[in-house]
């Protein structure tokens, strides 16, 4: 299938959840696109909409109404195994509190993407083995979570985001659970990643670490209220363009 310049194309995307009676409109009309190879910060209040919207960006729920086009793809046609199948070999995921395996080690850790692709388990730990030294934990592939600090933790989690080489990144407050020091380090190992080439997007409420990214992406109320874009470190400005 041909690449689209587009990795992403989000229109007119709405989602309702009900509770109980009553509607809640966690995302209101939302249009935007993200190119291929781009590096985004989306940020605001909780209740805003941005996780909301990351899940459906990840393929985890869908959306009440609109369009959400990923590499030229229409998911909403897609069954619930094929969107599976997207976010297993196309999409990885970084999350705040790492969500590790706490009895299994590093490498089966970062291998768990690659159990159902098919290939020897000899592959699957020199696939992890490779993931782990790209994020700078070469010599740890044997240690378990405990054996670990809080940003090596996160590597690993980073290491077995990428270890199925995906279009997509997507981290939800990846920082969240770590010190300033450690939180630049892993956003640098983010920026390396995108430099790669991997669309990068992170969902965070910190400008110091929404400033690591090309394009910042304010949610207010369930819509786009600033999507500004510039030089990586510059601070979010609110602008009036919006969905």
């Amino acid at each position: 299938m041909k690449a689209h310049q587009d990795l992403i194309v989000v229109e007119h995307l709405t989602k309702i959840y009900r509770v109980g009676a009553v509607a809640v409109e966690a995302l209101r009309g939302v249009s935007l696109t993200v190119a291929r190879g781009d590096f985004v910060a989306i940020m605001g209040a909780s209740g805003s909409g941005k996780s909301t919207f990351m899940n459906i960006l990840g393929c985890l729920d869908r959306p009440t109404a609109g369009r959400y086009l990923f590499d030229g793809v229409d998911v909403a046609t897609l069954s619930a195994d094929e969107r599976a199948e997207i976010r297993n070999a196309q999409v990885g995921f970084v999350f705040q509190n790492f969500n590790l395996l706490p009895r299994t080690t590093a490498w089966e850790n970062v291998a768990l993407p690659l159990l159902y692709s098919g290939v020897s388990v000899r592959e699957q730990r020199a696939r992890a083995y490779a993931a782990l030294q790209a994020v700078g934990l070469a010599g740890r592939e044997q240690h378990v979570p405990s054996q670990l600090s809080g940003g090596q933790q996160q590597r690993v989690a980073i290491a077995r985001a990428v270890v199925n080489s995906p279009s997509l990144l997507l981290a939800d407050e990846p920082t969240g659970n770590l010190d300033s020091a450690t939180s630049r380090e892993v956003m640098e190992l983010f920026a390396a990643l995108n430099r790669q080439g991997i669309t990068v997007i992170v969902v965070t409420h910190e400008p110091e670490i929404a400033a690591f990214a090309r394009r910042r992406i304010l949610f207010r109320d369930g819509l786009i209220v600033a999507d500004e874009e510039g030089s990586a470190k510059m601070p979010l400005a609110v602008s009036s363009r919006s969905s």
